[in-house]
């Protein structure tokens, strides 16, 4: 999918009936305050659906913003869970509904809140789990990722009931997962457990990101994804380095050898058999990627073509763990076996099977010095890509751009949604929308993740109009 600036003229399809936003606005800020303290309580509780975690914490949270959704005003409110293919319960997850009056549709409204583990505290400016406000930003894991698109949700609805003086004819859904962080191993499942309760004629993802502070964006493609790992053994065990160094080389070092063909000279991936596009009709400038990855002075980019065709429709290859002794525990032996594991993003087009048949050939074929080399698939998620002629994109990137008044943009994302396309499969009618509040400066997933408050208040007026679109039939 091609990604381009996308410009809603007065009157164009799209817009909606005249509107007094500034009222709808005030609304919004009225309860601004209120909608952000309910987001520091959310932030307090860390909620994370890996097995080495607290499962109390995730119960808590999905107790939590369950009362928040019935204190909007929705009274169907359950929290719902399936089991994972070895028997124990799946995260738990919130859905609740206000039903559509006759002839209605219904929206969709997506978030999670579970949460990724904090990392290092020491990485940490301020306590993960207290949220902090420096600068007009809010910090705190899941301040952006993804605490912040549920209440974007509450405080939408919440607007647009006011402003409707509770005349809201629109069915609107609440499923807010408490899984995603963990890879929703449930949620195909769930889908399919509750197909007809969660069923809808538009979806609204909010998980997504902005292209800047200050400039929205409707996301039209996202990456797929494989991984696994690549073990290379070379001896039955470790020997003295002294003794045996010379003839054979030790595993880490082969290892070494072999990653490094995963790519070429200009740090393209290398793995035959790849899509790979150079299509995308916006860019950024070297120097603002730089500042927005944080990359050191000296180190040059990789790969051809413009930057947003390498994070948006060219395959991504990256290590993302090694095993191999530490240097605070290691001896002096030839280390016998080393693994790694690999995160492989795909562009949209891309099939995940094939994509993982292709890197495993390409494993196999270039093992070095002999040594015996084991791959092992891990996950598949597939791409994501979506046009916006529809009434309800023409009308989200409408309200993206009354919201912020500036043109909004239809982007791509580097990262992955795996389950989105479990949304297609199970709703192959239903329109998409991917929005988000993050920024490229939120870190979500990394220490100081931190969410733009100015534009987490433009958030939430861009989807209260789009629910009065939706609400009058636009």
């Amino acid at each position: 999918m091609t990604s381009s600036k996308a410009e809603t003229p007065q009157n164009a399809p799209g817009t909606i009936e005249p509107v007094d936003i500034e009222a709808l606005r005030r609304l919004v800020d009225s309860n601004f305050e209120q909608t952000v303290d309910s987001l520091k309580a959310l932030v307090s509780i860390p909620g994370i659906a890996w097995s080495s975690f607290d499962p109390a914490e995730l119960d808590r949270s999905a107790g939590a913003v369950a009362e928040l959704v019935r204190q909007a005003g929705v009274d169907e409110v359950q929290v719902l869970r399936c089991n994972k293919d070895d028997g124990t319960p799946g995260g738990p997850a919130i859905v609740a509904r206000k039903k559509a009056a006759p002839g209605m549709p219904t929206i969709l409204l997506y978030a999670h809140h579970d949460v990724q583990p904090p990392g290092e505290r020491i990485l940490w400016e301020s306590n993960p789990f207290i949220a902090e406000e420096r600068d007009g930003r809010l910090y705190g894991r899941g301040a952006a990722d993804d605490k912040a698109g549920i209440m974007a949700h509450l405080a939408a609805y919440a607007a647009v009931s006011a402003f409707l003086d509770g005349e809201l004819g629109l069915g609107v859904t609440f499923f807010i997962e408490g899984e995603e962080e963990a890879g929703s191993p449930t949620f195909r499942n769930f889908l399919e457990t509750h197909k007809d309760l969660l069923r809808a004629d538009v979806i609204v993802v909010a998980d997504s990101s902005n292209w800047k502070v200050g400039i929205p964006a409707l996301t039209t493609s996202l990456r797929g994804l494989v991984d696994g790992t690549v073990e290379v053994r070379v001896l039955e065990h470790a020997v003295h380095s002294g003794m045996f160094g010379g003839p054979v080389l030790d595993a880490p070092t082969l290892l070494s050898r072999l990653i490094a063909t995963f790519h070429d000279e200009q740090g393209n991936v290398a793995v035959q058999g790849l899509v790979s596009r150079d299509d995308v009709a916006i860019d950024l400038t070297e120097a603002e990627f730089r500042a927005d990855a944080s990359v050191l002075d000296g180190v040059r980019l990789a790969g051809s073509g413009s930057i947003t065709s390498r994070l948006w429709t060219k395959p991504a290859l990256s290590i993302i763990g090694i095993d191999a002794p530490s240097v605070a525990l290691a001896s002096n032996t030839l280390v016998p076996a080393a693994k790694a594991k690999f995160s492989l993003r795909l562009a949209p087009g891309q099939s995940p099977s094939d994509a993982m048949a292709a890197l495993r050939k390409h494993v196999e074929e270039h093992a070095p010095f002999g040594a015996r080399v084991t791959f092992t698939p891990g996950e598949m998620g597939n791409a994501f890509s979506t046009d916006t002629s529809s009434k309800p994109a023409r009308m989200a990137l409408w309200a993206l751009g009354e919201a912020w008044g500036v043109v909004p943009v239809e982007t791509g994302i580097g990262g992955s949604i795996p389950f989105i396309s479990d949304l297609r499969e199970v709703y192959p009618e239903v329109q998409i929308l991917v929005t988000g509040v993050e920024d490229p400066d939120s870190r979500a997933h990394s220490a100081n993740e931190s969410l733009h408050l100015g534009d987490f208040r433009n958030t939430i007026v861009a989807e209260a109009l789009l629910l009065l679109g939706l609400n009058n039939g636009e």
